[in-house]
């Protein structure tokens, strides 16, 4: 484990040293308020020890205070975009995807199975109240260790080899995680885009738990909120992730102010925000982040009228043609292409957990799974969706990883129609219908129903070209177009029996990234919900891995948590990637796809060049969205 810890020694190395603390300079938006006295001034709001940003060691410009930065999201639970792309994480990704201390002043680790994190000394909630180990406590003993809140037990993560991590608080500014083997996870899974929120607001909380708030009060509270009891009241008022509890204190750079469910959300920056530039004004630059719900079809219609100043959500390849015109007639945008990193653009996944007996056990085949793969035409559909320009093959690594194997690609991905036949014979699925179709082994039509969210039509797309190549194998695929959350529902169920998505998130992982993600460790995998449930609810749900080649994932994923030394973890991960290649448990089509990317002309510090990847990188959080301003910010744009 000597690497790892000489690794993340280095977010407590002098290369984060704090720089000297510059004049501070009071924000624009909230003097008025400190000078009616309604709200300290900046001096009282920061941590003693701020992040000092320094823009111009970045390659960015200084920014100027102001504005509305204007947005588009597609359904109202996507205000959680604003935790995405806000980014405040206790350590983050920097953008070569080193880890470095951000909300945190520092971290020490002792090998790799002990984690020191150090607070910022007066380091504040939005709302003004101290965050201290307080809020780390709060959350381990009042939280995921509270039976009525969290029946489920602590999270999984705060398991190792099956044992269960412990937390101490000895001080208000330090809490300790400590297992007895080696946790490489941890840090990384902090910094995630959806990470878990370890530490919670406890003043706010309390007034919601039955440890501490008066009882009469709280049923009061609980009879207003309509819910059945005093826990469920709790978790709906603690929404860390969903951010649509306006109440909730934050540490994000801006802040819900929003009390309805309308069509606007609007977010306002956070006073007591704990980042600040080299010149001493407090970030974020930007005011007010202002995020319209709209019909998913019209965001690109939007983004083309100019009505954005800063969009990628909901756009996709098929948009550029029509976003690079707006770009020329209007003069309003330009159209930025960042890389994809996810592992592929459009994957198809047969549920090896569907409920039915039959095609669960057909699908459980490879020989099956191999055949679909190699009854897709992806050039076609390359040509056809990308103009060529996306890369065709299975899903795995993409180039710019250290672990990229072209082998992995190209496995059973060129298109052989009579080679996938040769498989389904092979299976014995050789008595046919009528119509051509094959038959079951119980007699029915094979009938292969693919159900997508129908949010992009490229997926759509993808599958109707598809429907005419599996034809030729005697296989009759039918979309079904479902919302987003009855479709992830379904999955999970059992009920669906294939889903078309997007890859892995994670398309450039390296050694030190956790290969957790190939193994069956969540159900948020589509090919194996159930297997993913088991492992995250320690055996109480779901069901145990039921093919050799998926326990051997999580054999060897439980090695590479072991493994001491880059190399046997580069073995591990090459080895994880060619079972995916092999076992085609995800049929990806095409990767690296351009993601387009509308930017308002007034808007600066937007790299040219990015990487559009849900994890790792927060889609634009990586890029640290609360450094990008206008340049004239006192300019009204209208709708």
């Amino acid at each position: 484990m000597r690497k790892l810890a000489l690794a993340l020694s280095l977010l407590t190395s002098p290369l984060w040293a704090q720089p000297t603390l510059p004049p501070l300079q009071e924000s624009s938006f909230w003097a008025q308020e400190v000078d009616s006295g309604n709200m300290p001034p900046i001096e009282a709001r920061l941590p003693r020890e701020p992040l000092i940003i320094d823009l111009a060691a970045k390659g960015r410009s200084f920014g100027t205070q102001g504005g509305t930065l204007r947005t588009l999201v597609s359904r109202s639970k996507d205000v959680r975009q604003m935790v995405v792309y806000g980014y405040a994480r206790l350590v983050g990704y920097q953008s070569d995807y080193s880890l470095a201390p951000d909300i945190l002043k520092s971290v020490d680790v002792a090998e790799g199975r002990k984690y020191t994190l150090h607070l910022r000394d007066g380091h504040r909630w939005s709302d003004g109240a101290p965050f201290t180990s307080d809020d780390f406590k709060y959350w381990w003993e009042n939280v995921v260790n509270n039976a009525e809140i969290t029946p489920s037990g602590p999270p999984d993560f705060m398991f190792v080899e099956e044992k269960l991590g412990r937390v101490t608080f000895p001080d208000p500014l330090t809490v300790v995680f400590e297992w007895d083997d080696p946790n490489p996870d941890f840090l990384p899974l902090l910094a995630q885009a959806s990470p878990p929120f370890i530490y919670r607001p406890a003043h706010y909380l309390k007034q919601f738990h039955i440890d501490f708030a008066d009882p009469d009060t709280l049923f009061q509270e609980v009879t207003s909120a309509r819910v059945k009891s005093w826990a469920a009241l709790h978790n709906k008022r603690d929404n860390m992730y969903k951010f649509d509890n306006p109440q909730q204190p934050t540490l994000q750079p801006w802040i819900n102010t929003s009390n309805s469910d309308g069509s606007r959300q609007l977010f306002v920056k956070n006073p007591y925000y704990h980042r600040i530039d080299s010149r001493g004004i407090q970030l974020p630059y930007i005011d007010v982040v202002n995020m319209d719900i709209v019909g998913g079809g019209l965001i690109a219609a939007k983004a083309n009228a100019g009505e954005v100043d800063l969009q990628a959500r909901g756009l996709d390849f098929p948009d550029i043609s029509i976003l690079k015109k707006g770009e020329v007639d209007g003069g309003k945008y330009k159209v930025l292409l960042w890389a994809n990193g996810a592992a592929s653009q459009i994957a198809i996944y047969p549920n090896l957990n569907f409920a039915d007996p039959v095609w669960r056990e057909v699908m459980r085949d490879v020989r099956f799974r191999r055949a679909l793969s190699l009854g897709i035409d992806r050039r076609m559909i390359n040509r056809a969706l990308y103009f060529g320009l996306a890369q065709e093959g299975g899903m795995t690594a993409l180039p710019q990883s250290p672990l990229y194997n072209e082998a992995d690609l190209h496995a059973w991905a060129a298109f052989d129609i009579d080679a996938a036949n040769a498989l389904l014979d092979d299976m014995g699925l050789t008595e046919r219908m009528p119509s051509g179709l094959r038959k079951l082994p119980d007699g029915r039509p094979m009938e292969f129903v693919v159900e997508t969210a129908g949010e992009r039509s490229e997926e759509e797309n993808a599958l109707a070209i598809i429907t005419d190549t599996w034809r030729d194998l005697g296989i009759r695929l039918i979309m079904r177009p479902l919302d987003r959350d009855i479709l992830r529902n379904r999955i999970y169920a059992g009920t669906t029996m294939a889903a078309v998505w997007f890859g892995w998130d994670n398309g450039i992982p390296g050694p030190a990234t956790s290969p957790k993600y190939l193994a069956p460790t969540t159900q948020e995998f589509f090919a194996w919900p159930k297997w993913g449930q088991y492992y995250q609810t320690m055996g109480q749900f779901g069901e145990a891995p039921g093919l050799q080649p998926a326990q051997e994932l999580m054999d060897l994923a439980n090695a590479w948590t072991r493994a001491e030394e880059t190399r046997e973890r580069t073995e591990i991960w090459k080895h994880m990637l060619a079972i995916h290649a092999e076992q085609q448990f995800g049929i990806g089509i095409l990767s690296k796809a351009p993601q387009p990317v509308v930017v308002s002309n007034r808007l600066m510090n937007v790299p040219q060049e990015g990487v559009w990847a849900y994890d790792p990188g927060a889609h634009f959080g990586i890029h640290r969205i609360d450094e990008f301003y206008f340049k004239d910010p006192l300019v009204q744009v209208s709708k």
